[in-house]
Formats: C-alpha cells, structure tokens, sequence
C-alpha cells in the first residue's frame, strides 16, 4: 500500500465514529493526518449496506443515534454541512404488552409521564430534574473522569444512577408494565440489572428521549459516517480503505499513532513496543455478552396490535422486568434465553429512502453469550408475531448475524459484544486500564482511541475526540 507521504503528522487506525472523530481533532493542531481502516468502506459500527435485496438499506450495526445528536463534539462540527440529516420518529420508543396496549417514551416529558398513570408523578420527579438540564448532565456523564462541572447536578444523578436498575424501577414504580419500560431501557447496557450503576443506563435513555430525541440518520447510519470523512477531508486529511494492520511494519512512519481498536487487536498487532507489564494489564479486559442481528426487508409495515407501536422508531420486546433481567442475566452468564428481550428498529416508517415505495425494513438483536454462533431469527420472530400477527406473511428477505459473524464483519465486536468491552461500574471508567490518562499506553508513541476507552459505547465519538484532545 502507498500513501501520499512516508511521514505523517499522526496516524490514525479505524475509521469508526471514534477514529474519525480523533482524525477530525488531529486536523486542529497538525498538518499531515492519515486515517486508514481494514473495511472497503468507513463506518465501523456507522455503516450501512444492502443485505438483502436491492434498493433497501440496512444499517449493520447502529441504527438508532441519539448519543450522535447529543454528542458535545459532532455538534460543533455542524455536520449538516457534510450533508447530514437526522430524522426524528412520532415516538422514539413503545414496549408492548400481551394485552395490545404499550407503554410509549414520548419526546415530552409531560405526555411520557401522563401515559404512566399512577407512575406519572415518581416518573417525572426521577427524570424531570435531568431532562431539563440534559446538556449539562451529558457533557459531565460523558467524560474521560468523574471530575463534574456540574457537581451538585452530578450529585443527584449519582444517587439514583448507581442504583441497580431492577431495585430502582421496583421502588419508584406501582405499575409492572412501568417497571418493564424502564428495565427495557437500562437493559442496553447489557449488564445484568441487579448489578449497580445500571439504573444509570436507564436514567440517561429516557433523559435523552427528552432532550434530543432518539432520531434516525436519513439515508442510514452510513450517512453519518460520510459526513464525518467528508469533514475530515476538507480539513486537509488522507483517508485509505482496505489497509488491513497486522504489524507497524505496514504503516507509514509518523509521530504519534491513535488505534481506534479494543485491547485484543491491539495486542495482536506486532511491533507496537509495548512493556510485558503494560500487555499483562490490557489482557485482563473483559468483555461482554454479543448480540444476534437480523435484519428483514418487508413488503408492508409491521402489523403491530398496539397502535403506538405503528409510530415509533424503536420498539422494546420483553415482556416484564422480570422477563428482560433473565434474559440479560442469561446471555452474561453464558446461557441461552427462549424468550431474549428484543431491541427492534423500524427506521422506513419515517425514512422512505430505505425501502422501494410501498415496501419497508426492520432491525432487530437479542442478547446473547459471548462469541455464540447460535442464530435467533427464528424466537426473534415469534416475539414479534406475538405482538404483530401476519409479520412474518410480510417478509421478503432476510439477513442474519449471530454474534460471531457480527465479529467478522466488524473486528471491534470481539464475541459480538457491541459496546468494546463490558461497560459494568468496575469497568466503565477503568477501561482499557485502571489508569489516571486512560488513551495512553506505555509506548508514548501509541493510544488507544475506541469505545474500549472512556466514555465506552455508543455512537458518540467522544473516545476519539478526548484520546485526540490528550495529545
């Protein structure tokens, strides 16, 4: 592979949100930066395709962004500039429930919590306070430290968020059906929810409903990515695809070089002159559960019996707390669930460059055990038949990834772990390394710049930006 010079500035490695977000900062203090990435396209967990017939678009991994819209650093990119366009559902989230009724996350507080009945005022009074003062909340929660600029607001939220998920929802909440909505949002942290801190998951989910939204890129999430590369080009940057690194050798010489990988490939890239302590260290990573995607192209919409369901962008299937916390517990202790709490997507309904006129497209994941090449199409459909008789008459294609494909496709999803590594409480703020300067390691060289790195998951880009703003 040739590059347009034999010294850089900075070299980055992987071109996920975070390593174009840490490619873009680069481009404010040096002149010559080059991002390279292992996939024709880039993207990493932004990226879109067509995976089962011509004309609909699939996003591969994330679909749903309101950490994007949020994020303090994509905001000052302006990255509608780049030919961005966010799209927002009627309703961002709806959990249905045997009976055909649902529970629905509304963009308003007031309408979320009306809809909670005899919840409505213990929903407000946990969330309320957060919402209204969302973007400082986020901008302290998302950070490399605990160290707040907010730390009376910091104070409050720590004394709900590092609850478990399940005692909370069980003490603040009459209702079962209230309970289950919250515990479907805790539950993408994919830690079990008796463990501490995952109330926090759950917290920040429904303040984000409220503050931003949880929006859809239109066109697909590779959209997102475009804009960012485009960003990163004008600026003066050297993109390269299909450079796959396996050794220093195959890199040009430079400064300073940030990997937008987890502690696994990191160690399995030669040269990098890291100590044997350093190496010891970063080997004890852990990681979490993976999930089994599947993705439908469909002739019609999904024939939800819950209304609601038929105006929201994301759809939880889990039946109770109960129900959603064995499935999670499930998939963490390396057990198979027969009824996995379901994260579904229907981004066509109010996307229509997604599908051919008249036709749609569907998301969906369950939680599994780390690296399991079980494939869960089939109980992931009969959870959405349960609540949408005739949805699999709808479907005219499919594509599935078990967690060991997801892994394949993307080498970041280490046993089809989405999140670079197991976001628990010990881990969150301890990732890659307990350490007070998280992106360094012990080469000075090299950093670490990937959602294995503060603040962990989610489509943000603020690993890259902080990893790159360290320098």
């Amino acid at each position: 592979m040739s590059f347009e010079r034999a010294h850089y500035d900075a070299v980055v490695v992987g071109a996920g949100p975070n390593g174009l977000a840490a490619a873009v900062t680069l481009t404010r203090r040096f002149r010559h930066v080059l991002l390279v990435e292992a996939a024709d396209t880039v993207g990493g967990g932004a990226r879109s395709a067509a995976l089962t017939l011509p004309g609909f678009v699939h996003d591969v991994c994330s679909a749903v962004q309101p950490l994007a819209l949020s994020s303090p650093f994509f905001r000052q990119l302006e990255l509608h500039r780049y030919g961005l366009e966010w799209i927002h559902p009627e309703i961002p989230l709806a959990h249905p429930f045997e009976d055909g009724t649902a529970l629905c996350l509304h963009r308003s507080l007031g309408a979320t919590a009306d809809g909670l009945g005899p919840d409505g005022r213990a929903y407000r009074q946990l969330v309320g306070p957060f919402a209204e003062s969302h973007e400082k909340l986020l901008a302290d929660v998302l950070k490399p430290l605990p160290l707040p600029e907010h730390p009376f607001l910091m104070a409050r939220f720590g004394l709900q968020a590092l609850r478990s998920a399940k005692s909370l929802a069980e003490a603040k909440f009459q209702s079962a059906q209230t309970r289950a909505l919250f515990a479907g949002l805790a539950a993408h942290a994919m830690v079990p929810l008796e463990r501490a801190a995952t109330a926090a998951f759950g917290i920040l989910l429904a303040v984000l409903a409220h503050g931003v939204g949880w929006p859809v890129v239109k066109g697909g999430s590779q959209k997102l990515a475009d804009a960012l590369a485009e960003c990163f080009r004008q600026a003066g940057g050297e993109i390269r695809t299909g450079v796959e690194v396996r050794s220093m050798a195959d890199l040009p010489r430079a400064e300073r070089y940030l990997f937008d990988v987890t502690p696994r490939q990191l160690l399995a890239i030669e040269g990098l002159g890291l100590t044997e302590g350093y190496r010891g260290r970063l080997s004890r990573f852990r990681y979490g559960p993976g999930v089994c995607k599947v993705d439908w192209a469909l002739g019609g919409p999904i024939p939800w019996e819950a209304g609601a369901c038929r105006k929201a962008g994301t759809v939880h299937l889990g039946g109770s707390l109960e129900e959603i916390a064995a499935s999670i517990r499930d998939a963490h202790e390396g057990r198979m669930c027969r009824a996995p709490y379901v994260v579904l997507a229907q981004q066509s309904l109010f996307d229509p460059t997604r599908a051919p006129e008249g036709k749609h497209t569907a998301w969906a994941y369950c939680h599994v055990p780390h690296g399991s090449a079980a494939d869960m199409t089939e109980i992931i459909e009969e959870r959405i038949e349960r609540h949408a008789p005739g949805f699999r008459a709808l479907v005219l294609a499919r594509s599935s990834m078990p967690a060991a494909a997801m892994e394949r496709h993307n080498a970041n999803y280490v046993g089809g772990d989405i999140n670079g590594g197991l976001q628990d409480w010990t881990q969150l703020y301890s990732r890659p390394v307990l350490s007070p300067f998280p992106y360094r390691t012990s080469n000075p060289k090299v950093r670490l710049c990937s959602s294995s790195t503060p603040p962990g998951g989610g489509v943000h880009g603020l690993c890259g930006y902080y990893a790159a703003r360290a320098l």
